[in-house]
């Protein structure tokens, strides 16, 4: 399986960003999508995560509310929407995917993107 994301940029805050990833999987559906993200001199974290199998979707704390996930099955695409961006929010996104997993732990998902660039400034 391999994922292409795309879409990070520079914004200025308050700003949104549209971030997507293609997944070379026949069955897109029936994975689960994330993204995690990773800011200078930070740990990686997650961000947020769908499973379209069970009908859910989980964010972390920080961008509860400013961010959305969501996917077209029919691309084999899953994006993150982001709104309200804050000089925070800066990262290279990572989209993530897998079979069976669904939570926040990065080294569970079998599956990693290239990573997209965020910069947002103040």
């Amino acid at each position: 399986v391999q994922l292409q994301a795309s879409g990070g940029g520079s914004v200025q805050a308050g700003g949104s960003l549209r971030l997507s990833c293609t997944s070379s999987v026949r069955t897109f559906s029936d994975y689960v999508m994330g993204w995690f993200r990773r800011a200078p001199g930070q740990e990686r974290e997650f961000v947020a995560v769908n499973s379209w199998r069970h009908d859910r979707t989980y964010y972390q704390t920080s961008v509860k509310g400013r961010f959305t996930i969501s996917r077209d099955n029919a691309k084999n695409t899953a994006y993150l929407q982001m709104n309200s961006l804050t000089p925070e929010d800066t990262a290279v996104y990572y989209c993530v995917s897998d079979p069976t997993y669904y939570g926040g732990t990065a080294h569970e998902y079998d599956y990693w993107g290239q990573g997209t660039l965020v910069t947002v400034s103040s």
